[in-house]
């Protein structure tokens, strides 16, 4: 059959769905569904406390896209994650308030300074490595936050740092702009990260993950992706803190503890290692969820902290039956349709089931990957 009688002969429904399987045009079509959100809840569809909600779980979701980079695509971890979105966080409020010089300057501020620590972390990363590097990542964050106390003239110490909403070309924000901004953010972020993953710094971060030693017996430069994957994770925590400090307009030194690096980990884990959308649905899990639906149940919400004992619940039964999240349950929900759809297909007989291939980021073809990346 000729293209020009499979176009005229194709359903309406296809000439759909078949742009929507591109990753790019997914990304937009979730943006631009977000981005209605605060029409809604103009029209009394939706609370303000709702929005602000969920405009903090998209915050997360783009600071746990970078611990992703680190985690589920390099194989490095950090627990210093909070330090580093607070550091954003308050840089945004010095260039902004203190030095008035803008939005630009105080975003670029919050982009630089995160992710030239990030450079110093992962050269510490060439000497230690699993618990030994997380220990080191955390000790980096209580040295932010007891300089977030006690740095009076920078932080306002203890008493918080306050800002406003900021001026972004030439107009005046406000709750619903900044909700489209952080809106804007997260597409932006998902394309990149897909893009990084999807490409040659992918494969080297996929052999590096697998094996260090045999990347670097193939030709991979461990310590440029291991600079890399550190400096993208603060690059992404710089940027959500920035965006946490314009929408809530305050920043406070107890919200960047160990209890929120240890949520957005959290967030990895449940939503699924190496998923971007997994990654967005582990942010609406591990943060939405306690606070829109376990609270308000009559014996769990009653019960203080109780809600947030759902987070480690989750940790431990996803990990010991679902490794791969929530994104392993969607694989697991769509399987029956596949097989269906293979049965019906007048191509040939159906294909492979998924669960017996072969994981292309798996220590089997390490070697491959690497040889991939060999440099020039």
């Amino acid at each position: 059959m000729s293209t020009s009688t499979a176009t005229r002969t194709a359903s309406p429904l296809s000439l759909i769905v078949q742009p929507l399987r591109n990753a790019h045009v997914q990304f937009i079509v979730f943006g631009a569904l977000l981005c209605l959100l605060p029409a809604i809840a103009k029209a009394g569809g939706m609370r303000n406390s709702t929005l602000s909600t969920l405009a903090f779980v998209l915050i997360y979701a783009i600071v746990a896209l970078g611990l992703n980079l680190l985690l589920g695509y390099s194989g490095l971890i950090s627990l210093g994650t909070a330090g580093f979105v607070g550091l954003g966080a308050y840089l945004a409020a010095y260039f902004q308030d203190d030095l008035k010089l803008g939005f630009w300057v105080a975003l670029l501020a919050a982009l630089v300074v995160p992710t030239f620590i990030g450079l110093l972390v992962g050269f510490v990363s060439l000497r230690v490595r699993s618990i030994y590097l997380a220990i080191a990542s955390l000790c980096i964050a209580e040295i932010l936050l007891k300089t977030f106390e006690q740095l009076d003239w920078f932080t306002h110490g203890t008493a918080g740092k306050q800002s406003k909403y900021p001026v972004v070309f030439g107009l005046q924000t406000d709750r619903a702009t900044m909700f489209i901004i952080i809106v804007i953010a997260l597409v932006l972020v998902m394309m990149l990260t897909y893009n990084t993953v999807h490409g040659q710094l992918g494969r080297a971060l996929h052999a590096m993950r697998s094996s260090e030693v045999a990347a670097q017996a193939m030709g991979v430069n461990v310590l440029k992706y291991k600079l890399f994957a550190f400096s993208m994770a603060t690059l992404y925590a710089g940027l959500g803190g920035a965006l946490y400090l314009f929408f809530l307009r305050s920043s406070y030194p107890s919200t960047w503890n160990l209890f929120l690096s240890l949520n957005i980990i959290a967030m990895v884990v449940v939503g699924g290692l190496r998923s971007i959308f997994g990654t967005v649905a582990g942010a609406f899990v591990i943060f939405a969820v306690p606070e829109l639906v376990l609270k308000k149940l009559p014996v769990i919400g009653d019960v203080a902290g109780l809600p947030y004992i759902f987070s480690g619940l989750l940790i431990v039964l996803v990990i010991m039956f679902f490794p791969t999240g929530l994104k392993g349950l969607a694989d697991l929900a769509r399987r029956p349709f596949q097989r269906l759809r293979a049965n019906r297909s007048e191509s040939g007989p159906p294909g492979p089931d998924p669960s017996d291939r072969v994981d292309p980021t798996g220590p089997e073809t390490v070697l491959t990957a690497a040889e991939e990346v060999r440099p020039a």
